[in-house]
């Protein structure tokens, strides 16, 4: 045998072995410690010294499904507000002092389901978060002028995303319709709020809303990264432990039904270049067991250039120049949710008939089902996506608070992967014969022009 041949086979023998196809590799396991304080502030902690970095992670079981009629968007206005200040933090400070301390990528949002705020930081700075955090829950300073400052911000974001943008208003406004207000007001109606209701709004009524919930006995803090736990838990005791429970927030109901029958309307977006069409179909809750395999078809659909209808309306037929499909777009619901389909009409075709050839692809899929590689290839999209999360402390800690408040236990971050991988095509199949129906969709015909 020459010697470089040699050499090459030794090397190859040396070489730790690769994993058979069939042995895919899956995410690592997350462990944590969850417990209590006294006045209900629930807490998990997640301790990993990969890296020197520590993710503060707090989230209030509030969001725009807990508001109530001509009183929208507060949930959204205290992503905003709670920026303002409060007893041992100047207006503007919260961000200043976290930019100093070196965190990045520190922000909030708001959902239907909840609110959080979260920041990533240097390990040695765990107690500039928790402290900083802390002093917001128990003191925010609500007052007329940062309400009227930052009711101005929120109207302000809301002309930007969704009144001046192309097909905003379909997506964070008019799909809200799918869901009807009169049975299941808490997601009827989007998130970000209606200018007359932040008009009408007084201080009083902002001071109300977050002495209900804004409190620890309705807050989960995680702390995922690089600390020791008997210090975390000493500063949490004594950052958080004596801001006082409150009382416990009203119950959300919702009596929306499936198959209601086929909802279609017109909307008129004049600052849109194209027409499109958006169907919306009706989803259960992210606990519910279909939702695995609908999270699944959500992929095969749109997930990507060779996506069902991606390939089929924008490659092949080219009667579309975008094909996106998503599943509750802003994120897990613990009521009703929307499979958004979207689809923007290519120059010079008819929106009516791409909504028939929408309308046709899904009526397929519901048929037909899907072939094993589209199936497979969505399980290792998702499979994917899981591993990458548990590269950041933030993302663990994310990952840990969605586990808790939609599955009902943070050890779901560990053992919800499963249900996806025993996904099957019959199951794919099912949901959407079950799921894709024209009585069970809400479909917005989006024409560029202004209403006559």
């Amino acid at each position: 045998m020459p010697r470089r041949h040699r050499f090459a086979l030794l090397a190859l023998l040396a070489a730790p072995s690769l994993p058979h196809p069939s042995q895919a590799q899956e995410p690592g396991r997350v462990t944590f410690e969850r417990y209590a304080l006294p006045n209900g502030l629930t807490v998990i902690l997640s301790e990993d010294h990969s890296a020197q970095v520590v993710a503060v992670d707090v989230w209030y079981d509030v969001g725009s499904r807990d508001e109530r009629p001509r009183r929208t968007g507060f949930a959204h206005l205290f992503e905003h507000m709670m920026y303002q200040g409060s007893a041992n933090v100047k207006k503007g400070d919260h961000m200043a002092l976290l930019e100093r301390a070196g965190s990045q990528g520190f922000n909030g949002s708001t959902a239907e389901d909840r609110t959080n705020y979260y920041q990533p930081l240097p390990s040695n700075r765990l107690n500039l978060g928790l402290w900083l955090e802390a002093d917001r829950m128990r003191s925010l300073a609500v007052t007329d002028s940062n309400f009227a400052n930052q009711r101005e911000a929120v109207k302000e974001e809301r002309r930007l995303k969704v009144d001046n943008q192309p097909y905003g208003r379909a997506i964070f406004e008019d799909a809200y319709a799918l869901i009807d207000s009169t049975s299941c007001f808490p997601y009827s109606h989007s998130i970000i709020g209606a200018m007359a209701d932040l008009d009408a709004a007084t201080t009083a009524d902002v001071k109300a809303f977050f002495d209900l919930y804004y409190a620890p006995n309705n807050a989960t803090l995680v702390v995922v990264g690089d600390f020791a736990p008997a210090e975390a838990k000493r500063l949490i005791q004594q950052y958080f432990g004596d801001i006082p429970r409150r009382q416990s927030p009203p119950k959300v109901t919702c009596g929306q039904r499936f198959n209601t029958g086929a909802v279609r309307r017109v909307v008129h977006d004049p600052r849109a270049n194209l027409p499109a069409t958006m169907q919306i179909v009706r989803v259960p809750p992210y606990d519910h067991p279909d939702y695995p395999a609908l999270a699944l078809l959500t992929t095969i659909l749109g997930g990507g250039e060779s996506s069902r209808l991606n390939r089929s309306l924008a490659r092949d037929a080219k009667v579309a120049v975008a094909t996106p499909v998503y599943l509750n777009p802003f994120g897990p619901r613990r009521g009703p949710g929307g499979l958004l389909l979207w689809a923007i009409a290519n120059q010079g075709v008819a929106v009516d008939s791409l909504d028939r050839l929408l309308a046709a692809e899904l009526a397929a899929v519901a048929a037909g089902g899907v072939a094993p590689a589209e199936l497979e290839k969505a399980r290792n999209a998702y499979r994917a996506s899981v591993i990458y999360e548990r590269q950041t402390a933030l993302s663990v800690a994310e990952a840990l608070q969605t586990a808790t408040m939609f599955l009902g236990n943070p050890d779901a971050v560990n053992t919800d992967f499963t249900r996806y991988m025993a996904v099957t095509a019959d199951d794919v199949k099912r949901v959407a014969a079950t799921y894709l129906r024209p009585e069970n969709t809400l479909t917005l015909i989006i024409t560029p022009e202004a209403p006559r």
